[in-house]
């Protein structure tokens, strides 16, 4: 009876000292305030008397930066925001070095995006991306070593401008691609021009090419009888007219010359 009095607490005091450590966990355990080992997956034993423990998850965590209003290095306003993740590759300094690793991981990134931010001017900001994030998470990576912690990525998700920056930017872009388009008429133009030129010279060397052309023209004008046309004749057609005119009174002359 007296053996059962003392089981029975014993295995009370056992069964509540069990903790559980899921398998994407580790635990720290720490006997009167010291650390004293780690706790791998599954059940173990924390004596709760003179006992405590610490879990860390070690999965990867993705971590929502807030915006942050900065100043570029060309004096424009501007607001960003990020995604880090991130995960514990050393539970033991990510609780023994840092007082709280998921608040003190969020306060670095925000400080640093805007240092990063400060850095550059506005076009380099809106371009290179991908660059900046990456500097961002080479100096939050090197700055968390020692706290145990990786920094896998950062992805820079947005950066909004004031307002009337916006507009700005947009009278810009507007103004860029009319720009495009009087240079590309202007090619046109000039491409138009030159074989207009060499089309002229092609009609110019023919004798009757220009009048036979001049018919065309006329015959594709007469399946329209809805418009009155005006016809020019060209000074060619006419220079054509003179000079039969010039060979039939030459052949007069010399027929009556014979005669």
């Amino acid at each position: 009876m007296t053996m059962l009095w003392i089981i029975i607490p014993v295995l009370i005091l056992v069964i509540a000292s069990i903790r559980q450590i899921n398998q994407y966990e580790k635990g720290l355990k720490f006997t009167l305030g010291k650390f004293s080992g780690m706790m791998e997956p599954g059940w173990r034993l924390v004596v709760t008397i003179f006992q405590s423990y610490q879990k860390v998850d070690m999965r990867v965590r993705a971590v929502d930066v807030p915006d942050q209003d900065a100043i570029t290095k060309d004096n424009i306003s501007v607001r960003v925001n990020a995604v880090i993740y991130y995960k514990v590759k050393d539970a033991k300094k990510s609780i023994l070095e840092v007082e709280d690793f998921y608040f003190a991981v969020s306060q670095l990134a925000q400080t640093t995006m805007r240092n990063i931010v400060g850095a550059v001017e506005l076009d380099e900001l809106l371009q290179k991306r991908d660059e900046l994030a990456e500097k961002i998470r080479s100096i939050i990576d090197k700055a968390t070593d020692e706290w145990g912690i990786d920094v896998q990525s950062v992805e820079l998700k947005d950066a909004v401008l004031p307002e009337n920056m916006r507009r700005t930017m947009a009278k810009q872009a507007e103004a860029e691609r009319e720009k495009r388009a009087v240079i590309i008429k202007a090619e046109g133009e000039v491409i138009a021009a030159e074989n207009m030129a060499k089309a002229a010279h092609t009609l110019s060397s023919e004798t009757g090419a220009l009048h036979l052309r001049s018919l065309q023209t006329l015959n594709d004008l007469s399946s329209d009888q809805s418009n009155t046309v005006i016809f020019a004749v060209p000074l060619e057609v006419l220079r054509a007219f003179e000079k039969i005119g010039d060979g039939a009174t030459e052949g007069k002359t010399l027929e009556d010359k014979s005669k």
